[in-house]
């Protein structure tokens, strides 16, 4: 008995010993997890329940990873500056750029010394993906196998971009290759292609309880973004935080959205955050150094090693890096090397960012703005208490009104320098002005809200261009006079599908046109249909197509003068007709060439496709799509829907960005709100949550929002915790 007592303790101590020990970093990810609750709606939508704020962003991240991991892990490789080690050469500028104004070891600093609340968020964004990958075997990241918790500080503010992408890889290309400036020609060729740009941009609407049938304030949220880069979020915690909205994917904070008592809409912003100071480098016994007034100053020099993919092969390419107190030397501008200045304050903005979410009020709110690390975005505002507001710019640099930061400035010259930064107060501010709404469709601020916006000649030249767009003259004639908003009656205008760009390009050519004795007879039945147009959209309207493709021959091929907005180019063709007729034929022979016929109704030929979760998409006019009948913000639509890339051999039009996540929220003793997305929530082709939202944002039937953990369960489809699902 004795000696089946001693074997049985001996093989108990052997299986002891030879059983794996727990991996630490997994026991304490296992237990984090313990503490969130992740409900997904009949939509897919999650709604995350955590403890602690850490404990809903760690849920966060791993549900967004569970929804598209490809677009969050795209996002850090871009951000961090290692595209070219899985895009190739092609994209050193781009991380050449990123590296220029943070490197690893500046992130990791930045980390460090960001309060402990905030280190915490940005441990559970980096345990959060990582417990995903650990519980997700089978996906395979291009790149990124591990994420830290200093990648959040290249990524902080907001936008899917953001500031950093206004500045040019061509140019930077020119200067680290050859110290030049790029080519008049090329500067030309850019100009180009950057009017024939699908607009980027935003609508926010706000709507005093003056106005509502409720009594309560509404307010619209309508980014226009690249499709499918912001996904649809509820983020809860027992620390007060319960916003909902839309997240750019790898970041842990809800970017336009709202709570039980504020809501929050961005729209990108002409305020100047960003200037060029061209420096005078001289080179002083093999140091360089740069003038600033009377002095000497040494031009901060480091490498920066960048590796990209050849074939199969990582190789390596070094660049010198240059940098003044102004920035980092970024281009030639006039001869000169020229530094970059703009917003670079990581840890302050994601502070921002995420307070931003917790307000619940406009004290609180406007306090929060007084950090002002907001710098690419405008705020459309509205809250519980009954106010509106409109704030024109977050971070705004002082500067000395008799230069012109339009061009690069003198660097040499101490005047130049930014003086600090204006308080919000300086700042363009409506607040519940007395007509009761404010709009901002990346339009100027002096109309924001009629005869009660702020005053130009009130603010230095720099805190914004007084340029209008067609967005913004649509949207004043909508809410002109107007009341008796519901949420409902806000969606419908938010699709009027009313353009004015047309009405002001298309009866130019018709003119042209009948004012000729000897009429190309081509042209007659084409022409009587735009004679006889009312300037709406609709998936049956062939003046629709016709005006579209004409409008955009017009941009791209007829001659105008420099430095117009796209109204004013739009206007200027409108009464400068002596190329109309001729671009007018060649877009009528295109048309018959591509699709048989120029008689093609709008929504024959612009499409929603999507049949892979690819970030790029490769449309195929072979398969299956369907109609749109929405347009271009260009035209002035508010429910903008545009192509910023096409698919050679495709001839449609396949959206790409536009109108993607917008909801419109009512705030009064509890809080209503209806949203819609492009597609859907997922990036998996095989989710039934991948394109499940897109016959109701084609139909302009938005979803209830389920914003009460009550309405949220009686919606939901499952309930678990991270590494739990099914």
């Amino acid at each position: 008995m004795n000696r089946i007592i001693y074997l049985l303790a001996f093989v108990l101590v052997l299986s002891c010993k030879t059983e794996k020990p727990k991996n630490p970093e997994v026991e304490k990810w296992e237990a984090q997890a313990a503490n969130v609750e992740i409900i997904r709606d009949d939509f897919g939508v999650p709604h995350i329940y955590g403890k602690t704020d850490a404990d809903a962003v760690f849920g966060l991240l791993y549900a967004k990873c569970e929804d598209d991991f490809n677009r969050v892990e795209q996002n850090y490789i871009w951000a961090t500056g290692r595209l070219a080690e899985v895009d190739g050469e092609e994209a050193l500028y781009s991380d050449l750029r990123a590296k220029l104004f943070m490197t690893e070891e500046e992130a990791k600093a930045n980390y460090e010394k960001s309060p402990a609340w905030l280190k915490e968020l940005c441990d559970a964004f980096a345990d959060g993906i990582n417990y995903y990958l650990y519980t997700h075997p089978e996906v395979k990241p291009r790149l990124l196998t591990h994420f830290e918790p200093w990648m959040p500080m290249y990524f902080s503010e907001g936008s899917i971009g953001g500031d950093i992408e206004r500045i040019s890889t061509k140019k930077i290309a020119a200067f680290y290759e050859s110290d030049m400036e790029l080519p008049e020609m090329e500067l030309m060729q850019l100009e180009k292609e950057r009017e024939a740009e699908e607009p980027q941009g935003s609508n926010g609407i706000a709507i005093s309880g003056t106005l509502t049938q409720s009594g309560n304030p509404l307010l619209l949220i309508n980014p226009h973004t690249s499709f499918y880069f912001r996904g649809e979020v509820h983020v809860v915690s027992e620390e007060g935080l319960n916003a909902y909205g839309a997240v750019t994917w790898g970041q842990f904070f809800v970017y336009q959205g709202f709570n039980e008592k504020t809501g929050w809409m961005h729209t990108s912003t002409y305020t100047d955050v960003m200037d060029e100071f061209k420096e005078i480098i001289i080179k002083n016994n093999d140091q360089l150094v740069y003038q600033y007034g009377e002095e000497l100053r040494p031009v901060a020099s480091s490498e920066i090693v960048l590796k990209y993919i050849d074939g199969q092969e990582l190789k390596e390419k070094r660049f010198p890096a240059y940098r003044t107190h102004h920035g980092p030397i970024t281009h030639v501008a006039d001869g000169q090397w020229t530094a970059s200045a703009m917003m670079w304050e990581p840890v302050k903005a994601l502070e921002q960012s995420f307070i931003r979410t917790k307000q619940n009020g406009y004290k609180g709110f406007r306090e929060m703005m007084d950090i002002r690390t907001n710098s690419s975005n405008n705020t459309v505002y509205a809250d519980a208490e009954g106010n509106i507001a409109y704030f024109h710019g977050n971070y705004v640099p002082k500067r000395d009104v008799q230069f012109n930061y339009s061009e690069p400035v003198d660097g040499s010259n101490p005047k130049t320098d930014w003086q600090g930064l204006h308080t919000v107060d300086e700042n363009i501010l409506v607040l519940n002005p007395d007509n009761g709404w404010i709009q901002n469709c990346n339009s100027t601020p002096y109309t924001a809200a009629l005869e009660f916006s702020p005053k130009k000649e009130g603010y230095p030249y720099y805190m914004s261009r007084d340029q209008e767009n067609f967005r913004g003259v649509h949207a004043i004639a909508l809410l002109k006079d107007r009341k008796g908003y519901t949420i409902d009656s806000l969606i419908q205008l938010a699709h009027d599908p009313y353009l004015p760009a047309f009405k002001a390009l298309i009866p130019g050519l018709v003119r042209a046109y009948n004012s000729h004795s000897d009429k190309n007879p081509k042209l007659s039945e084409p022409i009587k249909i735009l004679e006889d147009w009312d300037f709406t959209t609709g998936e049956d309207q062939v003046a629709m197509t016709l005006a579209h493709f004409y409008g955009t021959a017009m941009g791209s091929r007829a001659k105008h003068p420099n430095r117009m907005s796209d109204m004013e180019r739009m206007i200027y063709f409108g009464t400068h007709t002596d190329e109309s007729l001729r671009i007018f034929e060649e877009v009528i022979d295109e048309l018959s060439s591509d699709f048989g016929t120029w008689k093609m109704p709008w929504g024959e030929v612009n499409r929603y496709q999507r049949v892979t979760g690819d970030i790029v998409q490769q449309f195929d006019d072979s398969k299956q799509s369907m109609p749109i009948g929405f347009a271009s913000g260009r035209w002035g639509a508010l429910a903008a829907y545009g192509a910023r890339y096409t698919t050679e051999g495709a001839k449609k039009i396949y959206g790409t960005r536009g109108n993607s996540f917008a909801a419109v929220v009512e705030f009064g003793e509890t809080v209503k709100a209806k949203s819609i997305l492009a597609g859907g929530q997922s990036g998996d082709p095989t989710s039934p949550h991948f394109s499940d939202q897109i016959e109701r944002y084609r139909n302009i039937d938005w979803k209830e929002v389920p914003y009460y953990k009550k309405d949220v369960l009686k919606r939901a489809e499952e309930t678990y915790s991270p590494g739990e699902r099914n």
